[in-house]
């Protein structure tokens, strides 16, 4: 253990240990074998952290540095980020079990959400208003929000982090980013490309930890304007509760249960990748699965076996390897609620077709699995698994696909697949979930704004909502009467 690679966390622009010397090992999904240490925060260091957050937000360097300033900033981190996509994204496999083959492709990308959000620094505008009264003249302007803890997952680590840092800092807020305690090495492997990019001290920390001593200071700490968290329903309602303590502006990403709907005009072939991609993709660990695959029942059968003869071409191995499709899941509770799960699906009629087990193997790995329901209630159809295991259940009807789609407590992504366009808009129209994907799964762009409705949460990331959800807006009012104010008993 002596031996193996130790992270500190990174405290108002100081490396530092945890002020109670807690120190957690991360370990490898791939090999089950632990793989790196790293320093914990206790409520202290939470406390020096958004003291470091509250003060540098006073401070000239980072107060009065302009708009465009910032964006250049966020440039330089960008094309650190880009530099280092590679290094960042092996340090995420090795410590989440994600393919190397999209960590790198994927932070490689990133570097374009701090691009757009570095562009849109100086283009956050104010309004001057036509307003109803004589001799005044009254305009908006938009003030950074504050001091914005955000709470990060350990699945596309690099990516959710974009989506909150990005905005945050282009708009002059100050940030401390929380990474998972799960696999937070490459979180605290970033914080070295911050540091590099010139942020003013205080501006950024990044700390980890578990709940008691690190996540719930930080979310109920009363300096705390914002919080920006992306995770589970159940640590979310924990995280609404202590945002009671502060009234900080709270947007929550959390998972679901997303529907993608194939009709019976759908071309086979892309449905087919649009069902793998959905399942399979990230070896399942996505918050936009497309877990509930609703097929018409007059191709169920066909999409099965194009769907079968696909899945057996899938590569499960070690997720450093270029040619491999499906790793290991992160940890080894994602594999016994996967097999309970399924348990129960088995046992109310549901049959598996494919897959079904752990592989015989060193690691978290579960097989490539596909279940066919034969009720909207089975198991598979309503828990979020964070697994590949894809479930099909027949519909007969749109308007029945529709309902059967809605007939979730989620709503974050969804799929529709049909040739017919008229169709394409019709339903996606009636789908509740923030995100519909139409002949196609699993894209994301900067541009486009990213969350949820329901249990799948509420506020957006990425594109200019996002940017303009770390401001506040501020009215002013200048009187410009040639007389002094009247009457002070009478609003103006």
């Amino acid at each position: 253990m002596g031996n193996l690679p130790h992270y500190q966390l990174f405290i108002d622009g100081t490396w530092t240990e945890g002020s109670d010397a807690q120190v957690m090992t991360s370990e490898n999904p791939a090999t089950g074998q632990g793989w790196a240490r790293f320093a914990c925060a206790s409520a202290a260091d939470v406390d020096r952290a958004v003291a470091a957050a509250k003060r540098v937000l006073d401070d000239p360097a980072w107060r009065d540095m302009t708009q465009t300033a910032r964006g250049k900033l966020l440039y330089r981190l960008a094309d650190l980020v880009a530099e280092h996509a590679g290094h960042l994204g092996e340090l995420e496999t090795t410590d989440s079990g994600k393919l190397l083959v999209e960590t790198a492709a994927q932070t490689g990308y990133v570097a374009d959400y701090y691009r757009y959000f570095a562009g849109l620094a100086d283009k956050v505008e104010g309004t001057v208003l036509p307003i109803d009264k004589p001799d005044m003249h009254v305009f908006t302007t938009r003030e950074p929000i504050g001091v914005v803890a955000a709470i990060v997952p350990w699945n596309a680590q690099m990516f959710l982090t974009a989506t909150k840092l990005g905005p945050a800092l282009a708009a002059g807020c100050s940030v401390i980013l929380k990474a998972s305690e799960i696999a937070p090495a490459p979180m605290l492997a970033f914080a070295r490309l911050i540091e590099q990019a010139g942020f003013p001290p205080g501006v950024v920390s990044v700390i980890t930890g578990d709940a008691q001593n690190c996540a719930i200071p930080l979310t109920r700490h009363p300096d705390v304007d914002r919080i920006a968290f992306t995770g589970g329903p159940e640590t979310a309602r924990h995280v609404v509760r202590n945002s009671a303590e502060n009234f900080a502006v709270t947007s929550l990403e959390l998972g679901g249960k997303s529907p993608i709907l194939v009709f019976e005009d759908a071309d086979l072939d892309g449905a087919a990748n649009g069902l793998i991609a959905g399942n399979f993709g990230a070896s399942g660990q996505s918050c936009v699965a497309g877990t509930r695959g609703l097929v018409h029942r007059s191709i169920l059968e066909p999409l099965i076996a194009r769907i079968t003869e696909k899945a057996s071409a899938i590569r499960l191995g070690d997720p450093l390897h270029a040619d491999t499709h499906v790793g290991p899941l992160c940890t080894a509770a994602q594999m016994r609620k996967i097999e309970d799960t399924l348990a129960k699906a088995q046992g109310q009629g549901a049959a598996i077709r494919f897959g079904g087990k752990s592989a015989e193997r060193a690691g978290n790995y579960m097989e490539p699995t596909l279940v066919e329901c034969a009720a909207p209630d089975t198991e598979t159809l309503k828990v979020e698994m964070f697994g590949p295991v894809m479930s099909l259940l027949p519909f007969d009807t749109e308007e029945e696909a529709i309902a059967l789609a809605n007939s979730t407590p989620y709503g974050l992504g969804s799929g529709v697949f049909t040739q017919n366009l008229a169709r394409a808009h019709r339903v996606s129209k009636r789908i509740r979930s923030g995100i519909c994907w139409v002949n196609t799964y699993r894209a994301i762009s900067p541009i486009a704004p990213f969350g949820g409705f329901n249990q799948s949460g509420y506020g957006r990331e990425a594109g200019v909502e996002a940017m303009l959800d770390y401001t506040r807006t501020k009215t002013t009012w200048i009187s410009t009467a040639q007389a002094p104010m009247a009457n002070p008993f009478v609003m103006r």
